[in-house]
């Protein structure tokens, strides 16, 4: 063991006040574990704007107190820095491993600071915070969640007063804040912090029940799984608030349980992470399955489907963001309707036809959540905004709600979800959307892919040809520049690939668009073929 490396571990061991991670550093400087030691000392989590994100353990390049305490004592700076001093900070967690601890470490944080601070007394889903800050008038707000990371993780999410989660220059200027934090025996905390619960939470409740009309129909059967998450509670409340019948919840998945027990994989998106809930749904004949992921600020939608394995399906994030799109933006609003460049260049379509103005933001809700005079915005990862005067940011207790009212609807006209797909492949075109996704163990490898099609860009993918290469990083008037290449195809496809922001990941984004005369089984058919074709092309051409 390096003298250097041994030092800072000692010294971490000093500072550190959580008797659980002191007792795991002990332990691994006593088995002179070089190589774990080496992964938790030679870098530190960065905080960006999706705030922090990493295993729970001790060391800087982990989520624990002392990382928490710092970040906290960081964004204090910033706040008071900038004279964002006339309200609260608002503090809500999920029920992942030390999520309290770190949430009232914050807390405490905030106060030594001379800032007031407001910690919800229970796990909540993130939703809730993005709301309170408005309705509390608070200058910031931090969740302390992992979102659908697998059980080892945990996280700080960090939003201002807006409501809206940082961007830059505001990630980069906190993080400078965080790295000039001192010794962690000289950042105050106090003890009297303000605590809210049920106040916020039935503020919260009352408006989504108000998002259904009394005269909407509400006869549907409904399946529910939470994954283990913070969902359920305020998942029930809201539907019973909004009318409909409170969902058969599956059993084994119904309680917060940070190690996700049934599930390899705590998120609706991954293959069998709602396995459980189909089955209830079929147990139960029911007309609709939901699914929260773990903080529950995503939802999931999985529908009857007799072509299907099992005789359901789950729909792709790009073809709820339609329904729901067609669905709220038929009324005509007066505002904008946004989802990410990764997402389906069908709500564009929808938005035009309803004469609703339409932009595309990068990937992300902190960057579609600050849309000025928003109205509905989504992305493919089942991220939803249905109330963007309440919550800028995605929420999925509000859109289970609203996806009841779409579902009811169809089914007192005696039609399904998969009718009004349908419908709109029949009046904009059949837009099938794929993922090609490759995680690594080194991340030098997304690197060399990024670095690969930069160098030797394709001029075909699949039976289309490569019209158009936007390279992100560069800019344009109306996006920040990110890593990522956006492909513009022949008749309407397109392409976009990133690393992810929160997963050692390689992330593309495939669309084709098939015309559609009578047979929507005919063009779904063609647009697989397609789709294939163009996923075998670009993985070459990544060399993933």
């Amino acid at each position: 063991m390096t003298d250097d490396l041994k030092a800072a571990a000692e010294a971490w061991l000093r500072e550190d006040p959580d008797p659980d991670t002191r007792l795991e550093l002990t332990k691994l400087l006593d088995a002179a574990d070089y190589d774990e030691l080496s992964d938790r000392f030679d870098g530190t989590l960065e905080f960006g704007t999706a705030g922090l994100r990493g295993a729970v353990g001790a060391g800087p390049n982990r989520m624990n107190r002392v990382v928490v305490i710092r970040a906290a004592a960081g964004l204090a700076a910033y706040l008071k820095a900038k004279g964002l001093t006339d309200g609260p900070v608002l503090i809500g967690y999920d029920a992942r491993h030390k999520s309290d601890v770190f949430a009232q470490d914050t807390a405490a944080v905030m106060r030594g600071a001379g800032l007031d601070a407001v910690l919800l007394d229970r796990p909540a889903p993130t939703p809730v915070v993005a709301f309170g800050i408005g309705h509390l008038h608070a200058v910031a707000g931090v969740v302390v969640t992992a979102s659908h990371n697998p059980p080892q993780d945990n996280g700080y999410k960090v939003y201002l007063g807006d409501g809206s989660q940082i961007v830059p220059p505001a990630d980069a200027e906190i993080a400078a804040a965080i790295a000039a934090v001192g010794s962690l025996a000289d950042v105050p905390r106090g003890d009297d912090w303000q605590t809210t619960g049920d106040d916020l939470l039935n503020a919260y409740l009352d408006r989504i029940g108000q998002l259904v009309p009394a005269d909407a129909p509400r006869d549907l059967s409904v399946a529910y799984t939470p994954l283990h998450g913070v969902g359920r509670t305020l998942v029930e409340a809201a539907v019973a608030r909004a009318g409909f019948a409170v969902p058969q919840v599956v059993a084994a998945q119904a309680d917060p349980d940070p190690d996700f027990p049934t599930v390899s994989f705590p998120n609706p998106e991954e293959p069998g992470a709602i396995d459980a809930a189909l089955d209830l749904a079929r147990s139960m004949n029911a007309d609709i399955a939901v699914a929260n992921d773990p903080d529950a600020d995503r939802c999931a939608v999985a529908v009857p489907d007799a072509a299907a394995a099992g005789g359901w399906r789950m729909l792709r994030g790009d073809e709820l963001g339609a329904l729901l799109g067609e669905f709220l933006l038929s009324s005509r609003p007066a505002g904008v309707a946004a989802c990410s460049i990764v997402s389906s260049s069908l709500l564009g379509k929808i938005a035009a036809s309803y004469g609703v103005r339409y932009v595309e933001t990068l990937t992300g809700f902190k960057w579609i959540g600050r849309v000025p005079e928003l109205v509905f915005g989504y992305e493919e990862a089942l991220g939803y905004c249905v109330d963007p005067a309440a919550v800028k940011d995605k929420d999925g207790v509000s859109t289970l709600v609203r996806v009841l009212q779409l579902a009811a609807q169809a089914k007192a006209a005696g039609r399904t979800l998969l009718d009004l797909l349908d419908d709109l492949a029949v009046k904009h075109g059949l837009h099938a959307t794929d993922q090609l996704s490759a995680r690594v163990e080194d991340l030098s490898l997304i690197a060399q892919a990024m670095d690969r099609l930069r160098a030797q860009p394709p001029t075909t993918l699949g039976s289309y040809t490569v019209e158009r290469i936007d390279d992100l990083s560069k800019g344009s008037e109306s996006l920040p520049p990110t890593d990522g290449l956006r492909y513009t195809l022949s008749d309407g496809a397109r392409v976009v690939v990133r690393p992810s922001g929160t997963e050692p990941k390689l992330k593309c984004y495939l669309e084709v668009v098939v015309p559609v005369t009578a047979d929507v089984t005919a063009a779904r058919a063609q647009a697989a073929t397609a789709l294939a074709a163009v996923k075998t092309d670009l993985a070459a051409a990544a060399g993933i």
